[in-house]
């Protein structure tokens, strides 16, 4: 049920989507589409260049805990509009550079305004909105269209590459990231009512000793971990099985479409069942895809069904987290807690597959897809002890200050 009255939150909402959708296009995704120009200017390997991206997810997660305490007592209105200055800017910055240590300091100052600008203050946002049905509904409106970013944003970035550069490609993704979501932010998005007094002293504290803050912070790290190994090595495993390069790439382009019906699927599961039981089924079922994907993915309806039961729950972590931290914390200093939970696991979306890359080179990629099921199973054996710890143990039902 909505807490506050009034459309003006289901507005803020559909900002938050577009700028979503246009910033996770032009910081993250259009990256894949230069990579291989700026290698070729800069004269440095895909490597050094891609660790560039990663330094930048890393800086992200640094800053994630400062962000959130800062979200749960100013709200995300000019926090997001500083962070879309300061992503305008980064992006000039990028299509200037000439050596790779500039490179790097430019995407480490991307680094915080993502933390900034993308899901985690949108999710602090939404949730100092709405509470429970209209929380999950808010928050799948935001996913669902960002969701669409890659697919805008890839091809948009392809085709700007090939007429002026990716220097002046990305001088014209710059200034439709700063008009888009500039003004967005600083004109609609709106400080919630539970910002309106700064959370109770301590209540990161309470949260760190909570045990459930350590499952339901594991369950998203091993998820983010298997979700991101297999993504970022999918076409690479598919070509090493003997399928055509454009097959894997299409193939592995299936698990974007997939997240949006993931998505929809838990969001409409979720009032009927717990969200953590919803999810922990989602995280087993793309166990058993990764772990089939060895024994079927020699064929392409293997291959291509193992990737659907993968996919499924490829987007279910980004929409469930943010519901069960608000279930069980309440949404009085959900930024902060949030943030400290953001930490471990965006560092596990940047190593986790620098760990799968290393672990196919020394034991092959049948390795890496046992890994990917044994990650999520974890994932759902941490949501499910969370259930049942949370349905025997007598706790106030949290409320919006804590």
């Amino acid at each position: 049920m909505l807490r506050r009255t009034g459309s003006h939150p289901w507005g803020i909402v559909a900002a938050l989507a577009v700028t979503s959708t246009v910033g996770y296009g032009v910081l993250f995704y259009s990256f894949a589409v230069f990579l291989g120009p700026m290698a070729r200017d800069l004269r440095a390997g895909s490597a050094q260049i891609t660790a560039a991206l990663a330094l930048a997810i890393v800086v992200n997660a640094a800053a994630a805990p400062l962000v959130g305490r800062l979200l749960d007592r100013y709200g995300g209105r000019w926090l997001m509009t500083a962070g879309s200055v300061v992503a305008t800017l980064t992006v000039l910055a990028w299509s200037r550079v000439e050596s790779l240590p500039a490179l790097y300091a430019v995407f480490a100052c991307m680094g915080v305004a993502m933390a900034l600008t993308l899901y985690e203050p949108a999710f602090a946002v939404v949730v100092s909105w709405f509470d429970g049905r209209s929380r999950a509904t808010a928050l799948l409106a935001v996913t669902l269209v960002a969701g669409f970013a890659t697919t805008i944003f890839s091809p948009l970035s392809g085709l700007l590459d090939a007429w002026y550069g990716w220097r002046q490609a990305l001088v014209v993704l710059a200034v439709v990231l700063g008009v888009v979501t500039v003004p967005l932010h600083l004109i609609v998005v709106r400080r919630g009512p539970d910002n309106a007094h700064p959370p109770k002293a301590g209540v990161v504290g309470d949260a760190l000793r909570d045990p459930s803050f350590w499952l339901l912070t594991g369950a998203f790290v091993a998820q983010s971990g298997g979700v991101y190994t297999l993504a970022m090595h999918l076409v690479s495993y598919l070509t090493s099985l003997g399928h055509p390069g454009p097959f894997a790439s299409l193939v592995t382009g299936l698990v974007g479409v997939l997240s949006v019906t993931g998505r929809l699927a838990t969001t409409g599961l979720q009032r009927r069942w717990p969200a953590a039981t919803v999810a922990a089924v989602m995280f087993t079922v793309q166990a058993a895809g990764a772990a089939l994907l060895p024994f079927l993915g020699g064929t392409a309806a293997g291959a291509i069904a193992c990737v659907l039961l993968f996919g499924i729950g490829y987007g279910v972590g980004t929409i469930a987290r943010p519901v069960l931290f608000a279930e069980h914390f309440g949404t009085a200093g959900y930024g902060a807690i949030a943030g400290a939970a953001t930490l471990p696991i965006a560092l596990m979306t940047a190593l986790g597959p620098l760990g799968g890359a290393g672990l196919e080179q020394a034991a092959g990629y049948t390795s890496v897809m046992v890994a990917v099921a044994v990650l999520c199973v974890v994932a759902a054996v941490a949501l499910t002890v969370h259930h049942r710890r949370v349905r025997s143990t007598p706790r106030k039902t949290p409320t919006s200050q804590g």
